[in-house]
């Protein structure tokens, strides 16, 4: 489903924002992406889209290597990986169907996509977005604006926004760091459901190692844009994390973070 090879990613004449030698996910896997702030886990998920070219190296989605493709082939492939923001990116005077409705914008041929900047769409479309509201709990607010809702109601938009393109893949960037903890574990579990349902590959950058070995079935590590840890949850431990974070804020399996030398903790 996801094949990286010797990839190299740099901005600019920055030192490279990611270093992998090998890396496949397969098709149906929920896996967790974690390490300290600046490890290039936003640039991973980015150039699995297709939003970053590498320097060098291979990026294989679903089997087209977006390192070469032509433009075709690279929509193809656009339209069948959904995104989840960690700040949402919902049009906040639209409603949540309108919202969601933006998600089939790339199923669409050329006259659906000029007909929906009128707001028209079609039948299918609207079928498509009712079924995802749905199943993210969303019916009763289905007409309220983006900006009345919570924030965990605004990333339950984005879920199904997401699910309405029908995706294959669903990458989600830091999909809870923006809502109230007691929000958090919930918008997960829906995340998971959800991939579960529709047989989709997940991939997800996570700041609470505790939710990625509760919710991931792989765990990845990411340290100065290297891979230094891959493992199942299980085998997740305190030492393999204090090793991850070495040098920052290191979070514990227990939700804790202790800063280096101070021996302080808070909740994560």
């Amino acid at each position: 489903m996801i094949r990286i090879e010797y990839l190299e990613v740099q901005y600019g004449r920055q030192p490279p924002a990611l270093t992998i030698e090998q890396l496949s996910i397969k098709r149906g896997e929920c896996v967790a992406i974690i390490g300290p702030s600046g490890a290039g886990k936003s640039t991973l998920l980015r150039t699995i889209k297709g939003y970053v070219r590498p320097v060098h190296g291979k990026v294989e989605v679903m089997g087209v290597n977006l390192a070469t493709a032509g433009r075709r082939d690279r929509m193809r492939v656009h339209r069948k990986v959904g995104v989840i923001y960690q700040q949402f990116h919902l049009a906040r005077r639209l409603t949540v169907l309108q919202n969601v409705l933006c998600g089939r914008l790339g199923q669409a041929r050329f006259w659906g996509r000029l007909g929906s900047l009128v707001g028209w769409f079609s039948v299918e479309d609207r079928r498509q977005a009712w079924s995802a509201i749905c199943e993210v709990g969303l019916r009763p607010q289905v007409h309220q604006r983006g900006d009345t809702l919570s924030g965990g109601e605004q990333q339950r938009v984005a879920v199904a926004r997401a699910v309405a393109q029908q995706p294959v893949i669903i990458l989600a960037d830091e999909p809870v760091s923006s809502v109230d903890p007691a929000w958090a574990e919930d918008l997960l579990a829906l995340l998971t459901d959800v991939q579960t349902h529709h047989q989709a590959t997940l991939v997800m950058s996570l700041h609470q190692p505790q939710l990625a070995r509760r919710f991931a079935h792989r765990i990845i590590g990411l340290r100065q844009g290297r891979v230094v840890l891959d493992c199942d949850p299980a085998s997740l431990t305190e030492v393999g994390l204090k090793e991850l974070y070495r040098g920052s804020d290191v979070i514990s399996l227990d939700g804790t973070t202790s800063r280096p030398g101070t021996g302080r903790t808070r909740t994560a």
